[in-house]
């Protein structure tokens, strides 16, 4: 087998809506990765710089194998998000995803957690290599949506599994063996959800990847930029290839990029200094935490339109739209499906609840429980069905009868049976 080695390049943008950037990348001769944080206020740029920062460990000649060494090191960071939280309390709700590649000089050993991507770029054909670990994606697995359905699906940020400092959702590890002339793209779901397949393998056919790293984020800006995007490709080639002296890697320093590189604050100024923004749009609501309670702006506005259009003399076209509405909440402790919207008006109820599930609120984790306090809008109540079966996958599963009392781990189950969530 010839012998290979490979360039390499990250690079990230803020994006054109976010304030801060929550994304994580790295890139050096051993090993390529991105983590892209979760939990706005409650620190996602904390949580992907502390994944990162863990990682970056794995940067040396290692004592193991690669890919024994990568599982150890994500368990390590997936421990370090944990005390964190403890030390913290406002850090809840924070999380990762993680996208890794560590070199053996061989081959690459893998670690994927979450919604962000591997692509592979062999003989001008993309290949996307991971498999999403979202809710969406599921039902294309089960043949339930198509993949363009997917794309524009209301749910399709919801994860079933990410780090978040917990005892479960474990990171998928495998092998990949590259050839010369292999590109590999890692890259956060500022890229994907933005740019189509098409467009990515069009770009990554640049000249340089420096140039394909360029164009590729451009493409994310260009598209509405709703979101931190991050991008770190790799280019095998012979072991005795010369060194283009113009591309980036040249001088084989590491490449650190993003949250991890702008070494963000301490968690518990965060907590005092960060100030919600102005207009929260899609991708902020994926990511903010927020109290149990707390109503969301939509919702909000909503409100105000419906006092509008009953001031207009349209109170009954108004209601009756309402009732073409249905949410997922809360009654009791059980999750319920409510037709209507969750507004509170001043002797106006505008929502019902049309099903009490069997799914019980105090079995589910807390972000969920605190989702449903804000309540989850559906499209239709088919929808809302979906979304109910979603949330029972995240019920922790009762623990086998032990002759001594154990401690009962909050968390999810694998994936195919469990969800986690970007909230």
């Amino acid at each position: 087998m010839t012998a290979l080695t490979y360039r390499y390049v990250a690079l990230t943008d803020v994006g054109l809506r976010r304030s801060n950037n929550e994304d994580s990348g790295y890139a050096s001769p051993r090993l390529l990765a991105i983590a892209d944080g979760m939990g706005g206020a409650a620190a996602g740029d904390l949580a992907s710089s502390t994944a990162m920062n863990t990682l970056r460990t794995l940067d040396r000649e290692l004592d193991t194998d690669a890919l024994t060494a990568l599982e150890q090191t994500v368990r390590t960071a997936n421990t370090r998000l944990g005390d964190l939280i403890r030390e913290d309390p406002s850090v809840e709700g924070m999380g990762t995803t993680i996208e890794a590649m560590l070199w053996d000089g061989e081959k690459l050993a893998v670690a994927h957690l979450g919604d962000s991507r591997t692509y592979r770029l062999r003989e001008n054909h993309l290949t996307q290599i991971s498999a999403d670990h979202t809710f969406v994606q599921s039902l294309v697995d089960e043949g339930r949506l198509t993949p363009a359905e997917a794309r524009t699906h209301p749910h399709r940020s919801l994860l079933l599994r990410a780090l978040l400092g917990r005892d479960d959702n474990a990171a998928d590890l495998s092998w990949i063996q590259p050839q010369a002339g292999d590109r590999y793209l890692l890259c956060s779901d500022g890229l994907s959800d933005m740019v189509t397949d098409d467009h990515i393998e069009q770009a990554l056919r640049a000249d340089s990847i420096d140039l394909a790293a360029t164009e590729l984020v451009g493409l994310a800006l260009e598209a509405g930029g709703v979101d931190n995007v991050t991008v770190v490709i790799a280019e095998f080639l012979d072991a005795d290839a010369p060194v283009d002296p113009d591309l980036s890697s040249a001088d084989g320093r590491p490449q650190l990029v993003g949250a991890a590189a702008e070494q963000p604050r301490p968690p518990t100024e965060q907590a005092v200094t960060a100030a919600p923004p102005p207009d929260l749009d899609e991708e902020e609501l994926r990511y903010a935490s927020r109290p149990p309670g707390r109503r969301r702006r939509v919702r909000i506005g909503l409100g105000l339109l419906v006092v509008l259009l009953v001031l207009a003399g349209a109170g009954y076209g108004a209601y009756r739209w309402t009732q073409t509405q249905y949410y997922v909440g809360t009654d009791g402790n059980q999750v319920a499906i409510f037709r209507g919207v969750d507004v509170d008006l001043p002797g106006v109820s505008l929502s019902s609840v049309t099903e009490v599930t069997e799914v019980a609120v105090d079995t589910l984790p807390e972000y969920s429980r605190d989702q449903l306090e804000d309540g989850i809008p559906a499209e239709s109540r088919a929808d809302a069905e979906q979304i109910v079966t979603g949330l029972g996958d995240l019920v922790e599963p009762t623990p086998s009868p032990s002759p001594t009392p154990t401690k009962k781990t909050s968390g999810a189950p694998e994936p195919s049976s469990s969800a986690s969530s970007r909230s």
